[in-house]
């Protein structure tokens, strides 16, 4: 089974990191998207907290927090738990959520 992980970065934010990770948890279990079906594999979505992205300037700029999506290289600001709905729905099409998507660089 493949593994799909969202690191969600709890360094900057007090509190925030944490309830964005909470959300996306509680968000996979709504939408049923925990495991999927995907080209034929099945895959698994774990949602993780740790302490540095190495993305502080990105989270110094707004009131969310960053997170990066593994494989896929995703990388994620100022996302914040309102946002955990269309995070997760954006696991299941394949389609970035735009407004909240950084340049990794």
């Amino acid at each position: 089974m493949a593994e799909r992980r969202l690191f969600v970065c709890t360094n900057q934010k007090s509190g925030v990191g944490e309830d964005l990770a909470k959300a996306l948890k509680k968000e996979l279990k709504i939408q049923g998207v925990k495991s999927l079906v995907v080209g034929g594999q099945k895959l698994h979505t774990r949602i993780q907290t740790c302490n540095c992205l190495d993305l502080c300037k990105q989270c110094k700029k707004g009131p969310g927090a960053a997170l990066v999506v593994y494989p896929e290289g995703l990388v994620y600001g100022n996302a914040r738990p309102k946002d955990a709905e269309r995070l997760v729905q954006s696991l299941a099409t394949g389609r970035p959520v735009a407004d909240l998507l950084l340049d990794a660089e």
